[in-house]
């Protein structure tokens, strides 16, 4: 009888990393369109309480969510490292305010366990994963279930 060869396929992935409050995240970087500092944000009223507002990026209305909001924690605290991160979320821009940027980080799906059920206080229905390196872990932000509602 032959012997059945069965190959686990190991992809590899770059994630964008940041941190919301003392959590690190991470994005797959195809998913980001850019990262940029832009704030002249105008309110939007009556809007959930995790939109900050929204902003005009070379044309395009960009709506603007407190991560840490949407994630559960407290709001971000505004400050010279935040930065917005810009999603595509079903033809529409998404900025994703955040604590820091951190840096690029090369990953294999061996290395990835499941998502515990919290996060360093986040809920884990928003995480796919945790990435394990030499020195850390990283929460792979699920871009689909941040962006529901």
């Amino acid at each position: 009888m032959a012997e059945k060869n069965v190959e686990t396929v190991n992809t590899s992935m770059e994630l964008a990393t940041f941190y919301v409050g003392d959590a690190l995240c991470g994005i797959d970087i195809l998913n980001i369109q850019e990262i940029n500092k832009h704030f002249d944000i105008t309110n939007v009223p009556q809007a959930a309480d995790y939109i900050i507002g929204i902003l005009n990026l070379r044309g395009k209305i960009v709506t603007i969510i407190d991560l840490a909001k949407k994630l559960g924690l407290s709001r971000i605290n505004s400050g010279k490292d935040n930065r917005n991160i810009i999603v595509n979320s079903e033809d529409e821009h998404i900025g994703l305010m955040v604590d820091s940027i951190s840096d690029v980080v090369q990953g294999n799906s061996e290395d990835i366990d499941s998502a515990p059920s919290n996060i360093s206080g986040i809920k884990g229905k928003f995480f796919s994963g945790v990435l394990k390196t030499e020195t850390k872990l990283i929460g792979i932000l699920d871009i689909d279930e941040v962006l529901k509602e």
